[in-house]
């Protein structure tokens, strides 16, 4: 797998661990010296980018099944990238290709990362190999989702409407637990929150944590992006992020689905858990 030395995949190779020999499993990274930890426990350690085919054969070879994690590469061409990691898993044999991709993947959506996911996604089906696309919904800092809340008690964002926010550890566990089951998930598969939530529900969820109400306050978009920009935000990021933010009130990741939690054997960390743990 790639990017095992990451939050996600190194979740995903801990619930690994668990289940199988470590020589069972390998691992490409950028730099080995940081995936040591790794190479101790008897894990196969190769350096590999997406830029390089070469050493991403190296990394792939004999492997069974190769897990992808989306390129974090903004500057990059990422479809190119994914694109080279999927053929050079395919050139080495691989039976089965896994990538990390994200809920409500398509073309035609207002959110960009989406038509990247798709692209990839449609790369794996013309791929000649079994393939499953992780659609992970949201995950990461809960700083950057809801502002300084604790400072200013208060969640102050664009409108919003429901998704998905995962913990990583939860979406790492379900990776494993598919590498490792013998009935394969083909294709997409949703790994959401059985329940979407919103940012009022943050809210709710924080206010119970720190004991006193934490507000949800709804900015103009306009308004909000010129104050991002004032704080030191370069608009075209600010813009991005606020796509997200339209993308989950024109409903666009508000279906619900249980995969993750039959994956589990429970329920995902909810919202006020994830908040707890941070």
């Amino acid at each position: 797998m790639t990017g095992a030395t990451g939050v996600l995949n190194g979740a995903t190779v801990e619930h690994l661990l668990k289940r199988i020999p470590p020589s069972h499993i390998g691992v490409s990274v950028r730099d080995p010296q940081r995936a040591r930890h790794l190479a101790d426990q008897g894990i196969r350690v190769r350096q590999g980018t997406y830029d390089d085919p070469d050493a991403l054969r190296d990394s792939f070879a004999d492997a069974e099944q190769v897990l992808l994690v989306s390129s974090s590469d903004m500057t990059a061409d990422v479809v190119r990238q994914h694109r080279t990691a999927i053929d050079a898993a395919v050139e080495v044999g691989a039976e089965r290709i896994l990538y990390t991709s994200a809920q409500g993947t398509g073309f035609n959506t207002p959110y960009p990362p989406l038509a990247i996911h798709a692209a990839t996604e449609q790369h794996l089906a013309e791929s000649g190999v079994a393939w499953t696309a992780l659609r992970n919904g949201f995950y990461g800092d809960l700083s950057v989702l809801l502002g300084p809340w604790q400072k200013a008690g208060m969640i102050e964002k664009p409108a919003d409407g429901p998704f998905s926010w995962v913990d990583r550890r939860d979406a790492g566990e379900a990776a494993a637990t598919i590498l490792t089951d013998t009935t394969h998930l083909d294709g997409p598969v949703d790994l959401t929150l059985s329940t979407p939530v919103t940012l009022a529900d943050f809210a709710s969820a924080a206010s119970e944590l720190a004991g006193h109400p934490v507000t949800r306050i709804v900015v103009d978009d306009e308004e909000w992006v010129a104050g991002e920009v004032a704080s030191g935000v370069p608009e075209q990021v600010a813009r991005f992020t606020l796509s997200m933010f339209q993308a989950t009130r024109s409903g666009h990741f508000s279906q619900p689905d249980s995969t993750l939690a039959r994956l589990l054997g429970r329920e995902p960390r909810s919202i006020a858990e994830q908040l707890a743990d941070r």
